[in-house]
């Protein structure tokens, strides 16, 4: 058994397809799928079943892909525990970051790291929480940004902040003017939302109940619509197609001449933005030295945590 073995079904169980965890490894799928035969047959067990288009993991395999890849971890510690000999921050941290934080943190955050971490560079991607959650299992990931709440995955976590949400209305309608909105107010309104997948739908959802209830009666929103970028819905907003809830950061630095951004009025609906890794992960400095970059970056408008 070898470590690069236990590689090749880590990627085979992320792929799900040999061909895919073939390229993913630099290697032929030919030299992939005899390394993992001769793994199944030293262990006489069957990881994967193989068929039709996409490979499955059996039950046993499940957990032996786990424990893989959690040797693959301690056999990384190794090296970084070397590599903090030298320098704790060197080399790149891979940071995962979902949709509605990516845009409005990670330019600030990109240049705050080079200013003061210019050893490790940011490796970033930007996904679905639930993505996110999976990548940093596997350890594709090191770290991620990301808001709660989350299914408890045993990761470490440390609070960042709590960011309010805001409503943005186009310039000419009724509540532009208003110095507050209360969620009552937005029952009546056309609500424009992201799509399935994107965590900040359900936090909408969550603080604003009445927003579930997407029908015509007169005790609902009349109407819904779905965009698929938060940036994509301001647009719909200024074009007149109806209002939406958005975080205090999303919000532009300078005065839209299409667009009015609203607070709530209290209670105020808020999310907690936290950064979560795996325990095994072994480079606390660059943990600390990320964080220290995010509060060095403005976050207009949000609640610092300690």
């Amino acid at each position: 058994m070898t470590l690069t073995e236990l590689r090749y079904i880590v990627a085979v169980a992320r792929e799900r397809h040999f061909g895919r965890a073939a390229e993913a490894c630099f290697v032929s799928q030919p030299t992939l799928s005899v390394a993992i035969k001769k793994l199944e047959e030293e262990l006489d067990l069957k990881i994967f079943e193989r068929g039709g288009s996409e490979v499955s993991v059996t039950p046993l395999g499940d957990e032996i892909v786990r424990q893989a890849q959690s040797v693959l971890d301690q056999a990384g510690a190794i090296k970084e525990i070397a590599k903090r000999g030298k320098d704790p921050l060197a080399g790149a941290l891979r940071l995962g970051i979902i949709y509605t934080i990516g845009p409005y943190l990670l330019p600030d955050l990109v240049k705050h790291t080079i200013e003061l971490y210019p050893q490790m560079p940011l490796m970033l991607q930007e996904n679905f929480t639930v993505k996110l959650l999976e990548m940093l299992r596997t350890g594709e990931l090191d770290c991620a940004i990301m808001a709660e709440p989350f299914p408890d995955t045993g990761l470490a976590t440390a609070q960042l902040y709590d960011e309010p949400f805001v409503v943005a209305l186009p310039t000419a309608h009724p509540l532009a003017t208003r110095e507050t909105i209360s969620t009552e107010e937005l029952k009546r309104e056309t609500m424009l939302l992201l799509g399935t997948g994107h965590c900040f739908r359900d936090h909408v959802l969550e603080v604003c109940p009445e927003f579930a209830r997407f029908s015509s009666d007169a005790e609902g929103i009349r109407r819904s619509f779905e965009g698929s970028s938060l940036e994509t819905i301001k647009h719909m907003v200024a074009s007149g197609m109806g209002v939406t809830v958005v975080p205090q950061l999303s919000m532009p630095n300078e005065p839209s001449a299409h667009l009015r951004f609203v607070p709530f009025s209290a209670p105020v609906p808020t999310r907690r933005v936290v950064l979560a890794w795996r325990r095994s992960f072994t480079r606390y400095e660059a943990i600390a030295a990320l964080r220290n970059a995010i509060y060095a970056c403005e976050l207009g408008g949000v609640t610092r945590l300690s």
